[in-house]
């Protein structure tokens, strides 16, 4: 509940009205019974016309003010309810951003989904029904029962004694529908996981002919999801019935009775009209009060997965005083070790090098040899366990993070592109950039030929999961997006890979006029592609194996020679 409040506390107006609607709904609702019964028993039955007409102009206009107030009620309750999880989903995705990729890990990118998502969507559909019902039904609860009585005393004994067990029934219920909706919760994130592994896995499930595989582990995972879920719709449904039962042997005892006050002219037939009114509004308020409580543990349950998000901390903070960062002279890593939050042993060890500006420096080694998690400590993705990491000659902790990725042109290991138009993709690394800048920045990287070829060209369409470029296209149009923001830092995680040699040398003959204000750090796995870098330096098993030049490394490294032996000819070698 304190999640909810603290959402609803930007819409005080609305809620206020929604307070004035309950009230004017519960006049109609109460008001009505009781005008009735008085034009039974005070103008039909003394057959008084004026009587009539003048009880009947009240109740047109209470049904007027009742039909205002069931509007504006659920105006008021659409309203606040949308609204706030609106506020909710955008607060939990702005939260996320923010996430280091310890904390995403820690949570998982499909429970993340369901807690945005459905989890949410559980708050708005518990927040509707309690705005409609948390004021209204105890002002009916109240307001019924003190008419009962002042109708008749003895007759609402009866009324009285239902209400436990309707009370007992509905604890029962929120008692064990706690942990069948935490398990429910906790399935559908299972179920979200294992279709985004089948989605993004399409291929590699066909390839090996595990389509019936992964149906089975979604049937499975789906069965569970189906039996939480049903046990919860018994458990929530067996309750109207019960309440209707009661009720109905309610009524039967209050008529029972009544024959026999009627009988002894002790009761009107009017007030007992008014009186099985009476009991169906407080009992049903009963019961709509009650059902908030039934579906408090579900969305109790939602709430604590949102508030979950709301309170795991960032490990990568901003400073509280950050420095500014203005032209970028230097970058050193000095005797930098990191370990992964939840790891144990050291994923780097000791590593130290500098890199000046206009210089280029290469990481080579085998594969899980630490070279993209080293350069994505600049960034900041994780943050070193131990050293430090300086530009120009301050620890990158002392500048903001939105000042120092500001300053980064990054392209992942995995070329990324977003569903929208190549020009869009593109503007995505500068929002601004001009077209000339779009096209420049494309020939640079090779890209601009085949974005040519395209029938809509730099407007063509990238559709989800950019299924519809190549693999090297992709990496080309992800260079694009770095170098048109013009950063001062250029990291590329092994992103020529796909690229053909012809069309490899050419980018990189291309990269050397514009970074040449500019550091560039280059994760590779073939050597031709950093040979003719500033300075190179060779990973295994997280340490540094070697570091120099290319030809100080093919005679000081036995590792690097190895790797040049297997991919340069002799007289690639003798040249170099």
């Amino acid at each position: 509940m304190r999640l909810i409040l603290h959402y609803m506390k930007a819409y005080k107006i609305l809620v206020f009205l929604n307070i004035l609607s309950v009230f004017g709904f519960a006049l109609a609702e109460l008001g009505i019974p009781t005008l009735i019964s008085n034009m039974i028993d005070e103008g039909v039955l003394r057959q008084d016309s004026a009587y009539l007409i003048h009880t009947g102009l009240i109740i047109a206009l209470i049904s007027v003010i009742g039909v205002l107030g069931t509007i504006l009620l659920g105006y008021c309750c659409a309203r606040i309810s949308t609204s706030v999880t609106r506020d909710i989903r955008n607060d939990v995705f702005r939260k996320i951003q923010s996430f280091s990729h310890a904390q995403m890990n820690e949570f998982g990118v499909s429970s993340l989904i369901t807690r945005t998502n459905n989890d949410a969507f559980q708050i708005m559909t518990f927040l509707n029904v309690i705005l409609r019902t948390a004021l209204l039904t105890p002002v009916m609860i109240f307001v019924s029962f003190t008419l009962t009585i002042r109708s008749n005393f003895n007759l609402s004994l009866i009324i009285a004694s239902t209400v436990p067990v309707i009370v007992l029934g509905v604890f029962l219920v929120g008692k064990f529908s706690s942990p069948i909706s935490e398990r429910q919760q906790a399935s559908l994130d299972r179920l979200n996981r294992i279709f985004r592994e089948n989605l993004t896995g399409i291929r590699v499930i066909r390839s090996f002919n595990n389509d019936a595989y992964e149906s089975e582990r979604f049937d499975k995972e789906n069965r569970y999801f189906m039996k939480q879920s049903r046990s919860l719709f018994k458990l929530m449904s067996s309750t109207e019935p019960i309440f209707f039962f009661v009720m109905n042997l309610a009524a039967l005892a209050i008529y029972y009775v009544a024959a026999g006050m009627i009988n002894a002219n002790t009761l009107q037939v009017g007030m007992l009209i008014a009186f099985m009114e009476y009991l169906f509004h407080a009992m049903l308020s009963v019961m709509l009060f009650c059902t908030v409580f039934m579906m408090y543990p579900r969305a109790a349950v939602s709430a604590r997965r949102i508030q979950a998000v709301f309170d795991s901390s960032s490990m990568i903070l901003d400073p509280e005083n950050p420095q500014d960062l203005t032209d970028i002279e230097s970058l050193v890593f000095d005797d930098v070790t990191f370990v992964y939050p939840d790891g144990e042993e050291p994923v780097l060890e000791h590593i130290s090098f500098e890199v000046k500006k206009g210089e280029t420096i290469a990481f080579i080694g085998s594969t899980g040899s630490g070279k993209s998690t080293l350069i994505g400590l600049v960034p900041r993705f994780y943050d070193v366990s131990d050293g430090s990491i300086r530009i120009n000659g301050k620890d990158i902790r002392e500048y903001s993070l939105q000042d120092l990725r500001s300053k980064i042109g990054y392209v992942s290991q995995k070329a990324f592109l977003f569903r929208g138009s190549i020009a869009d993709n593109i503007r995505f690394g500068k929002k601004d950039a001009s077209q000339e800048e779009i096209e420049h920045a494309s020939k640079v990287a090779q890209a601009y030929d085949f974005i040519q070829e395209k029938p809509d060209q730099f407007e063509e369409r990238i559709v989800e999961g950019a299924t519809n470029v190549s693999g090297g296209q992709k990496q080309r149009l992800s260079i694009t997006r770095a170098l048109v923001r013009h950063p001062q830092i250029y990291i590329y995680d092994d992103s020529f890979s796909a690229l053909d040699f012809a069309t490899d040398a050419r980018l990189r003959k291309a990269l050397k006029p514009e970074v040449k204000d500019a550091v560039m750090m280059i994760v590779a796995q073939r050597v031709s592609t950093i040979m003719d870098s500033d300075h190179i330096l060779v990973l295994n098993e997280g340490k540094v194996a070697g570091y120099g030049t290319h030809k100080e490394l093919l005679e000081n490294c036995s590792i690097y020679r190895e790797i040049a032996l297997s991919q340069l000819s002799e007289k690639e070698l003798a040249y170099a």
